[in-house]
């Protein structure tokens, strides 16, 4: 695999600020490698916890509606796994941390990830459901114009268009409509065949339902100073 960016990572960035690191397809045609851009949660103890700032692509929780966890879906062996292995460089996969991951839902394993989602917890300690703080990131986002194009498996990325201002971010003077984003928390214990999400206005869903074809994927990951 061709090392197609050297990545230098600026370990003195602060929370809230954004670096870019591997690379994904994110036009209409999907022939790009455009570089991630990914937002910055905490800088503690020479590691970097970060999330991406858009969603990236559009996905399933699980290929069918059955009772399943974390641990086993097919969204964590995709992240990582096949967008893993593709998306970063040699050089960059030498820096990602594995994450034991914990709150994956009550009853569901913890889990030892590369790649993973935010859970619930993550979400209410570092997203901020308005417009961000000092201490907090936007929850709301957008996906890329790859993320919204409708895929051959039938996913296709919901977009807000109900002109209602909350559901909207402005970006470079262009409003945009917010979309739904997964979590990787479940309720295992009433309903173990649903995955909780980001709703549009920012607020968590839980009844999304695993094979639900609407939501994104915005990754998460952990870097360690080399």
């Amino acid at each position: 695999m061709t090392d197609y960016l050297a990545f230098t990572p600026p370990w003195n960035v602060k929370l809230g600020e954004i670096i870019t690191f591997g690379v994904y397809p994110q036009t209409v045609d999907s022939l790009d490698r455009t570089p991630i851009q990914w937002r910055v949660l905490q800088n503690s103890d020479s590691v970097l916890f970060i999330l991406s700032e858009y969603i990236l692509d559009c996905k399933r929780y699980h290929g069918e509606l059955t009772d399943i966890t974390w641990r086993d879906c097919d969204l964590r062996k995709w992240l990582n796994a096949e967008f893993y292995d593709t998306v970063l460089s040699a050089t960059e996969r030498k820096l990602v941390e594995v994450t034991h991951c914990t709150d994956n839902g009550e009853g569901s394993p913890d889990t030892e990830d590369r790649v993973f989602l935010l859970s619930i917890d993550e979400i209410q300690a570092f997203t901020d459901p308005e417009d961000g703080s000092d201490t907090r990131i936007r929850r709301r986002t957008v996906g890329t114009d790859f993320a919204k194009v409708k895929k051959p498996d039938g996913c296709s990325l919901y977009v807000y268009d109900k002109g209602v201002e909350k559901d909207y971010v402005v970006e470079n003077g262009e409003k945009r409509g917010c979309s739904w984003w997964w979590t990787r928390s479940q309720l295992q214990t009433e309903h173990p065949s649903r995955a909780t999400f980001i709703g549009a206005r920012s607020n968590i869903k839980r009844y999304g339902q695993v094979n639900q074809r609407r939501c994104g994927v915005r990754p998460a990951l952990r870097l360690h100073l080399p």
